[in-house]
């Protein structure tokens, strides 16, 4: 694919180009150890990195094109392209070389704290239980119509994104899902994606490790819906107290969803257990294999994007009964007379929506076993947070390792112990080794007993120092079941 640096920087405020814009490009690229000839090299500021540092390493590699906000001191030989911000104009350049992509299929991007991946994997799923032919880019997998990739990030960088998008083109997609990241938006990865229509799910602590404050958070994900157009639709979650503030102001229309206020579209759950449960939409009762209020929400934004983009009623209806758990997200195996719950839960209101889920089904006799960990490098102040919750509904905690990082695993555990009350310190354990943090839950528990594993849901690795370790919850739960209760 070869495109002119005139083409694909039509449109965008230069403050600096050279006076020949008929260079061709045959790919861009923001990693100066993949520059080559015919290369756009894209200088980037990011968190940890500036990739202006890299501009002379681009250019002694070949590069044919050079894109920053800081002209370097010798452009004689190469033609650089000033702006004003690198990251947005890099989303506009990359939609343009793969001839935008995103005007070419029906793109929903869905985005807040919990339910972004459940709800674009079921959208993606859905649709293709109608016969058509879709598109998804989550936390868990980039999925062509079928085919897999492995997912890098829940949002890539722009590059990847509109080259993922042009291969659903060519692949003939009319559909596709995306999870929006807050950290996307902040650092203008889909500048330049137009949407035909956009899911807010809600919006609850976290990140702030990157975020100022929530106020930061939130408005940063309002831009997904700042950056709508007219004929978009804005589909909020109506009982979440900042839905209303994420569509203000925003050109698309307006549609609310809920379970609990007058909505749009609305849903009530009429039975449930830990197969499933029975929920009403817009009249007609059907069978979901998912469990709990939080899936409820996730289901009826489903249905109600679904609806907005076309899809018929009753088609919808049939298809839905047939959508399954996503990876990672409320799994449950039952072995013994044991029930053990894998999930994600990694801020203080999912894993408030899991324990909440749990308690619901289940008589209150039963022993409720947590293991628990929080990731390092990341926001701290959730920590204590989270262990609080899981002693309030829980008989016993055992806080353990999640991915570390570059943290002492020992010090992350002491952070989250300093949210248990007094009068729940005889409910928790402390054991680093994960494994054997699961395997003691296991040993604890009898017949009837729920255990839940929660954090790392679908991930198949734990990452330590920098390194990551084959470690699957599921796997780990389902060998020490069969071995510790045969």
């Amino acid at each position: 694919m070869k495109k002119t640096l005139k083409h694909i920087t039509e449109g965008i405020e230069l403050l600096n180009a050279p006076s020949n814009l008929d260079v061709e490009v045959d790919f861009i690229t923001l990693d100066s150890r993949e520059v080559k000839p015919g290369c756009l090299f894209a200088a980037l500021r990011g968190t940890a990195v500036d990739g202006h540092e890299f501009i002379e390493k681009a250019i002694s590699a070949g590069a044919s094109a050079i894109l920053c906000e800081d002209l370097p001191e010798n452009t004689a030989d190469i033609p650089c392209i000033q702006v004003a911000d690198s990251a947005h104009a890099l989303g506009l350049i990359s939609s343009a070389f793969y001839d935008h992509p995103s005007k070419k299929l029906k793109l929903v991007g869905i985005t807040g704290t919990n339910g972004k991946t459940s709800t674009a994997t079921m959208l993606y799923e859905l649709y293709r239980l109608l016969g058509k032919k879709a598109g998804l880019l989550s936390t868990i997998k980039y999925s062509i119509n079928g085919t897999d990739y492995t997912s890098t990030h829940t949002t890539p960088h722009a590059i990847r994104i509109n080259e993922l998008l042009a291969e659903m083109v060519d692949a003939d997609c009319e559909y596709a899902f995306m999870e929006v990241s807050s950290h996307a938006l902040a650092q203008e990865r889909v500048a330049g994606i137009e949407f035909a229509g956009a899911i807010f799910t809600n919006i609850t602590h976290d990140h702030l490790d990157y975020h100022k404050d929530f106020r930061d958070y939130l408005y940063t994900k309002k831009k997904l819906f700042d950056g709508l157009n007219s004929d978009a639709f804005a589909l909020y979650n109506r009982d979440d107290k900042n839905g209303q503030v994420m569509v203000q102001n925003c050109k698309a229309t307006k549609y609310s969803y809920s379970l609990k206020s007058m909505s749009d579209f609305k849903t009530r759950i009429i039975e449930s257990d830990f197969e499933g449960m029975l929920i009403d939409l817009r009249g007609a009762e059907v069978w979901m294999k998912l469990v709990g209020e939080f899936n409820a929400y996730n289901v009826l934004a489903v249905y109600s994007a679904a609806f907005l983009l076309g899809a018929e009623h009753e088609d919808l209806i049939t298809a839905m009964s047939m959508l399954r758990s996503v990876d990672g997200r409320f799994q449950h195996i039952v072995h013994g007379g044991i029930t053990a719950v894998v999930d994600y839960a990694h801020t203080p209101d999912a894993l408030q929506n899991v324990l909440d889920t749990i308690n619901a089904v289940r008589t209150g006799n039963e022993e409720l076993i947590v293991v628990l960990g929080c990731g390092g490098n990341r926001d701290k102040e959730k920590r204590p947070i989270m262990a609080r919750i899981a002693t309030r509904h829980a008989t016993r905690l055992i806080i353990t390792s999640d991915n570390p990082r570059n943290e002492d695993p020992a010090q992350i555990m002491e952070d989250m112990q300093a949210g248990v009350e007094p009068q729940n310190y005889k409910k928790v354990l402390k054991i680093q080794d994960r494994e054997e943090a699961i395997k003691t839950a296991i040993g604890l528990s009898k017949p009837g007993d729920v255990i839940l594993v929660a954090g790392k849901g679908h991930e198949t690795y734990q990452e330590i120092n920098g390194v990551r370790h084959p470690f699957d919850d599921k796997e780990v739960l389902e060998r020490n079941l069969k071995l510790l209760h045969n």
